[in-house]
């Protein structure tokens, strides 16, 4: 079948292609886009700024309906909404394997799981690092207030680890009200950075044998001299990882019981047909008020 993708050549732009979608195989699933996050990713990769993925993986954050099965699929039904994490999700019609979906209970941006996903991700991943520094008195920072580290907060807080938490961060502090902080002081014994800075690196901020677990992509220039000194570990959450797929169904059981509220993020919906390419150029430009975007079917 030949249908309609969306896809980037890395300098500067996205265009309309035409992709063919095989038969699903007999463990996966075929679904019609219903709705495609624009994650920041994929900017860096229309931009050049990120390594160029084959054509076939351009989009990630997807939500469709599931319109034909392979032969052993028993979780699913024709008809049923999925969140998925199999690509290429800007495409009209695509394929995902086992594991990389999870049915949802309605076509609402709230249930596009991946990036909500993967925010759970950056805690569960390294859990048990983190769970043997908590404790009364211990503290952990989260650098940068965005989605992603709204969702790892409230991951935090949903597996009951004791940790005195400091938010820094200058975006959304309607979301965040008093939790968001300007500055921050101290040590700390947990950072998770999200942030585009490199203060693990040039700031005294960590304990001994702290713990940083890194979020998000950085270049830095670093001997690692201070966290070589201070006995530090670091770990690099991903979401090609096995445990991906709990962090995805996670996430679905948290947004329909209203344990994590993510829909506020979703600002901006863009018809696929007619404002695509609208969707891609405010992606790269933000507006005061704008923070997540996804286009529409």
């Amino acid at each position: 079948m030949i249908v309609d993708a969306l896809q980037t050549d890395g300098k500067g732009n996205f265009f309309e292609a035409k992709y063919n979608v095989q038969p699903p195989g007999e463990t996966e699933i075929q679904v019609a886009a219903v709705m495609t996050g624009i994650c920041r990713s994929d900017i860096d990769m229309m931009q050049g700024k990120f390594a160029l993925l084959p054509s076939n993986m351009h989009g990630h954050e997807g939500l469709g309906q599931i319109i034909e099965i392979g032969n052993k699929v028993t979780d699913v039904n024709v008809g049923d909404l999925v969140a998925t994490r199999g690509e290429p999700a800007y495409a009209d019609v695509y394929n995902v394997r086992a594991k990389e979906y999870v049915k949802v209970p309605e076509a609402d941006p709230k249930y596009i799981l991946e990036p909500v996903a993967c925010g759970i991700n950056i805690i569960h991943q390294p859990i048990r690092e983190i769970a043997e520094r908590s404790g009364p008195g211990k503290r952990l920072l989260i650098i940068g207030s965005g989605f992603l580290a709204w969702v790892a907060y409230h991951t935090i807080k949903l597996n009951h680890l004791d940790f005195e938490i400091t938010v820094k961060g200058k975006s959304n502090k309607r979301q965040w009200g008093e939790l968001l902080s300007e500055e921050y002081s101290g040590t700390f014994d947990v950072v998770i950075d999200l942030g585009s800075g490199t203060d693990v690196f040039d700031q005294p901020i960590v304990n001994n044998e702290a713990l940083i677990v890194f979020g998000n992509q950085k270049q830095v220039n670093t001997d690692f001299g201070n966290l070589l000194w201070k006995a530090c570990t670091i770990m690099f959450p991903s979401p090609r990882t096995e445990g991906f797929y709990k962090c995805m169904q996670d996430a679905a059981t948290w947004i329909e019981n209203g344990d994590i509220i993510v829909d506020r993020f979703w600002s901006n919906a863009y018809p696929r047909v007619s404002q695509w390419e609208q969707a891609f150029e405010e992606s790269i430009n933000r507006k005061a008020n704008q923070s997540r975007g996804y286009l529409l079917w």
